[in-house]
């Protein structure tokens, strides 16, 4: 594939990352209709996706400095490249950081976490299919190989053979993998749209972060059957890995905040 968009000399654009800021764009201009939908004003919207996507970066950055300082500190011009690396580790803990700033941001504003959560669930899913797109551009998150026993499977294979892909994401070349990251888009852009049209039907606060929760944790235990697992962290004797876990715990989460308005209670968080 083509870790990277385009170079002009010296400055390299990497697909990846072009990618995933038309995924920022993409939910910023989104969060602005649905902000207004679920009465968040739409600055607050604006705020928290930016938040969210810096505190994201410096997080995951952070953590792969401070793991590899011995080895920055006798080679300083590896940081350029720093930005560059993938790896699962580094996207949870990403997420996590970006998760922390935007319940700060919340609390710090006496915000309705609910209403926020609303607003951004459609935003959110629609910048995952954005993301996942320039993860299959990079070899990121790469798919299991496929083996000969499955000689159908092969007509949709993706086969990597920059170096770049190898470098930057660990991606095995010159061999047919499944292409888990068109999977995991096509899902997330489905999702975009189920949350978008669930703010409008009768509703209370924070059942479409429900729905959100629950299709997302949906999709992230199904693809995780097709993606490599090095890395990811194999339990229960390589039965699951820990994203699949992960995506059990938000199925859950996202069916108790289901269960509260089904049940007919309030939701004023």
């Amino acid at each position: 594939m083509h870790p990277v968009l385009f170079q002009i000399g010296p400055l390299i654009v990497p697909s990846y990352g072009a990618c995933a800021a038309v995924g920022v764009l993409l939910a910023l201009t989104l969060a602005q209709a649905t902000a207004r939908k679920v009465r968040l004003a739409p600055r607050h919207a604006w705020n928290l996706l930016v938040l969210g996507v810096f505190a994201s970066i410096a997080t995951s950055r952070l953590l792969l400095i401070l793991v590899n300082f011995a080895d920055l500190r006798r080679h300083p011009s590896w940081l350029l490249a720093v930005a560059m690396v993938h790896h699962p580790l580094l996207a949870a803990a990403g997420i996590g950081g970006g998760a922390v700033g935007m319940l700060i941001y919340v609390a710090w504003n006496r915000l309705s976490l609910a209403a926020a959560a609303d607003s951004l669930a459609a935003p959110v899913a629609l910048g995952m299919a954005a993301e996942q797109v320039g993860a299959l551009l990079a070899g990121s998150d790469f798919g299991r190989e496929i083996g000969l026993q499955y000689g159908a499977a092969s007509a949709w294979a993706v086969v990597y053979s920059s170096p770049l892909a190898a470098r930057w994401s660990g991606t095995p070349l010159g061999v047919p993998l499944y292409p888990v990251q068109a999977y995991a888009a096509l899902g997330a852009l489905l999702l975009a749209a189920v949350c978008f049209g669930w703010l409008f039907a009768a509703r209370r606060r924070g059942d479409v972060a429900g729905v959100w929760l629950l299709g997302a944790g949906i999709l992230l235990f199904l693809t995780e059957i097709y993606r490599d697992w090095e890395g990811r962290g194999v339990l229960l004797g390589g039965s699951v890995d820990i994203p699949q876990l992960v995506g059990l715990g938000m199925v859950l989460c996202g069916g108790l905040v289901l269960w509260d308005w089904r049940s007919g209670k309030q939701n004023n968080v």
